[in-house]
């Protein structure tokens, strides 16, 4: 549970998974690669990039979207030490037309997963920029790990 401990320290709560619609799981175990779905964060992060969303707001929701996938992790591995790599983020960002950050947007994500994992938390990252996410999220983040069998 260290994982778990490092949260606490940086008063980080990890909400509780949700319950995904029928037919979808929030993440699935294939020997021992995670493949978490698409998380966005909360109502409070709504909006584009660029037009009513700052990046600094971008790289706060970033973070929350990414506690979001820990929390699916968490729910299929019971434990987020189980995590023995995490290996590709790919992070989409409702953007304007002219906004090029959406690199500095991960980064919510990205720094996170740094902070609680370390060198395991190093991983391959995509940061794209689309014209609409599900509920008009600013960002929604998916994710590939490595986990102990």
């Amino acid at each position: 549970m260290e994982i778990e401990k490092k949260l606490k320290v940086m008063n980080l709560e990890l909400p509780v998974a949700g319950t995904p619609p029928p037919g979808r799981a929030g993440a699935v175990k294939v020997g021992n690669i995670l493949f978490v779905g698409g998380h966005t964060p909360g109502a409070a992060y709504r909006g584009k990039l660029g037009v009513n969303i700052t990046v600094e707001q971008g790289y706060d929701a970033a973070r929350e979207a990414c506690l979001n996938c820990l929390a699916d992790v968490k729910a299929v591995l019971g434990d987020l030490d189980k995590v023995k790599r995490v290996a590709k983020l790919l992070c989409m960002v409702n953007s304007a037309p002219d906004f090029g950050q959406q690199p500095q947007v991960a980064n919510g994500a990205t720094d996170l997963l740094s902070e609680l994992y370390g060198e395991a938390g190093s991983h391959a990252r995509s940061a794209v920029g689309l014209a609409a996410l599900p509920n008009g999220a600013c960002i929604e983040i998916e994710m590939i790990m490595e986990v102990e069998d």
